[in-house]
C-alpha cells in the first residue's frame, strides 16, 4: 500500500447526527458540533484503523434526512434548514433529502443512504465507509459493503439525558470492522483535545438556534 491513498466515504444518518448536535449544544453547552473537525477526526482514526496507506482523505460525504415542505414547516424550521444546507455545502457534504410524508415520518431515508453507500462500493471509489448512525437497520448494508471489499466503521453517540438519548445497536457494532463512540473521547486522555475541537463555540443566532459553521 505504500504511496496509496485511503479513500473514505462518510454517510450521515441526518436525523441521528442532528439529535447529537442539539444534545451537545443545548444540554451540554459545549458549542455546535461542526462538520469539518468531525471529518478531521474521522481521518485521524482512519490512520489507526487502516495502517499502511500513505495518506487518508474523505473523498465523498452525503447527508440523508427527511425534509418538510414549505407548507409543513414554520419560519423557524425553514431558517434552521437553510443554515444546515450552508453548513453541509461548506463542509463538502452532498445533501440528499427525502420529502417527509403527510404523517410527518421519515420514509425511505435508510434505503437512500444504503443505495448511496453501495453505489460507491460497487464503483470502487472508496476503501473505508464510515456510517454515522446507531441504527440496527444498517446491519445488512454493513455486511453488503464488506462483501465488496470495503471496510466499515460506525461513528455513533451514546448518551442519555432528560432531553434525549443517543444509542448504538449492538448488532450493528458487532457487524462492522471498526466502531467509535464519540462521547467516550471526552474521557479518553489521548483524545480529549480532539473532542473539544469538534465544537464551534460561536454565539447562537436568535432566530435559528443553529449558528452556521465558519
Amino acid at each position: 500500500m505504500d504511496g496509496s491513498l485511503c479513500r473514505i466515504g462518510v454517510f450521515y444518518d441526518g436525523s441521528y447526527f442532528a439529535c447529537a448536535r442539539r444534545h451537545f449544544y443545548h444540554e451540554r453547552k459545549l458549542g455546535w458540533l461542526a462538520f469539518r473537525p468531525f471529518h478531521a477526526l474521522i481521518e485521524t482514526f482512519a490512520r489507526e484503523w487502516e495502517p499502511g496507506f500513505s495518506s487518508y482523505r474523505i473523498v465523498c460525504a452525503s447527508w440523508h434526512q427527511g425534509l418538510f415542505s414549505a407548507n409543513q414547516a414554520d419560519e423557524r424550521q425553514l431558517h434552521n434548514d437553510r443554515n444546515l444546507h450552508h453548513d453541509l455545502i461548506h463542509a463538502g457534504i452532498d445533501p440528499k433529502f427525502i420529502p417527509m410524508s403527510q404523517s410527518e415520518h421519515e420514509k425511505g431515508v435508510d434505503v437512500a443512504l444504503a443505495i448511496d453507500a453501495l453505489q460507491s462500493a460497487l464503483a470502487h471509489t472508496i476503501d473505508l465507509a464510515v456510517l454515522v448512525t446507531g441504527d440496527g437497520d444498517f446491519v445488512p448494508l454493513t455486511r453488503a459493503l464488506m462483501k465488496q471489499g470495503v471496510r466499515v466503521a460506525i461513528m455513533y453517540f451514546r448518551y442519555e439525558t432528560e432531553g434525549g438519548k443517543g444509542f448504538a445497536n449492538e448488532r450493528l457494532l458487532a457487524a462492522a470492522n471498526y466502531r467509535l463512540d464519540v462521547n467516550q473521547l471526552e474521557v479518553d486522555g489521548r483524545h480529549q483535545g480532539d473532542f473539544r475541537g469538534l465544537f464551534n463555540n460561536g454565539q447562537k443566532t436568535p432566530q435559528s438556534g443553529t449558528p452556521p459553521e465558519k
